[in-house]
């Protein structure tokens, strides 16, 4: 536990010394984030604001853990698995953010490029797993455990593949998809330290260091965005912690928000692709309250409070 406090306060501490400069960079390099043109129009406004703060977190903690881990003999595989997910999870989205900066437009990878990375990486994540012995079984519901391995891998590669997407839908407002992974990451904390499971709790307690630090230049009005090299690498991560717990599951209220926000995104598009008609005045669902007229900071406090209600949930019946 002393070690998963200190990976903590040396990952908030390091992300907070070098945001700031990573901000005065981008400005001074002109780089910032091209605001979508069919987003809320007074979304206008945030173009040209830094992106790619989630680089720091990303490799803040991933370094921290390592070290941490190392130190205290938990750098087993289990904990590569995570590092891969969240490093490799980044990377994709360093290469998009990078080509959206680069080309000074809000498209970077094209969409079949993205999923085909995100798959390629869930396998390469899945053999890790198969290397390690990890016991491929899976809970269904009215079905028991069910031990197919086919079936496992399947489910974890659209686990992985389909959070990181639900995190990165969710990263649309100033400090939402930073309250929300804090409060998944904490929540998977305390049941990695109920279970015993010192590598998987400095992980996750490493990267809730660099939330914490970045929450302080990303909460409105922004200062930087996380980019998808953030918010990709948060939902691989939650995804890949979800599956080590052997608590896969638990990410739909956990995660909650995350699922409801891709929920309102396909909903939309099978809605007006067969029949014409939006049923959400814009998706993600975030958007679509700040079209009824709510602030910005009264959609992250309600999201946060039902993420919070969400995992609140899950460990008093679960946990």
């Amino acid at each position: 536990m002393l070690a998963a406090t200190i990976a903590f306060i040396v990952s908030l501490v390091l992300s907070a010394l070098i945001l700031p400069w990573m901000i005065i960079y981008m400005r001074s390099h002109d780089e910032g984030q091209q605001i979508r043109g069919e987003g809320p129009k007074w979304h206008a406004k945030k173009s040209g604001t830094p992106t790619m703060g989630g680089t720091v977190f990303v490799l803040v903690a991933s370094i921290i853990t390592i070290v941490a881990c190392a130190m205290t003999g938990q750098l087993t595989k289990s904990v590569w698995m995570l590092i891969v997910a969240l490093l490799g999870y980044g990377i994709i989205g360093f290469l998009d953010d990078g080509l959206k900066l680069f080309y000074k437009r809000n498209l970077g990878l094209r969409a079949w490029q993205k999923f085909a990375l995100q798959l390629v990486l869930a396998a390469i994540i899945v053999a890790l797993a198969a290397s390690d012995h990890f016991k491929f079984a899976l809970y269904l519901p009215f079905a028991g455990v069910v031990t197919s391995t086919a079936l496992f891998i399947f489910f974890v590669i659209f686990w992985l593949v389909g959070f990181s997407n639900a995190v990165n839908l969710s990263d649309g407002l100033d400090g939402l998809a930073t309250g929300l992974s804090f409060i998944a990451y904490g929540t998977y904390a305390w049941l990695a330290f109920k279970a015993g499971q010192a590598g998987v709790l400095i992980f996750c307690l490493a990267v809730m260091g660099g939330l914490a630090a970045f929450f302080m230049y990303n909460h409105k009005p922004a200062k930087i965005f996380m980019g998808d090299a953030g918010s990709l690498a948060l939902g691989g991560g939650l995804a890949a912690v979800s599956i080590l717990l052997n608590r896969p599951w638990s990410l739909l209220l956990v995660g909650i928000v995350f699922v409801c926000e891709t929920a309102s995104v396909i909903l939309q598009v099978i809605s007006f692709q067969t029949t014409g008609k939006r049923i959400f005045k814009m998706t993600p669902i975030h958007h679509h309250f700040e079209m009824l007229g709510w602030s910005e900071w009264k959609v992250d406090i309600v999201f946060w409070i039902v993420g919070l209600i969400g995992s609140a949930i899950y460990l008093a019946i679960w946990g």
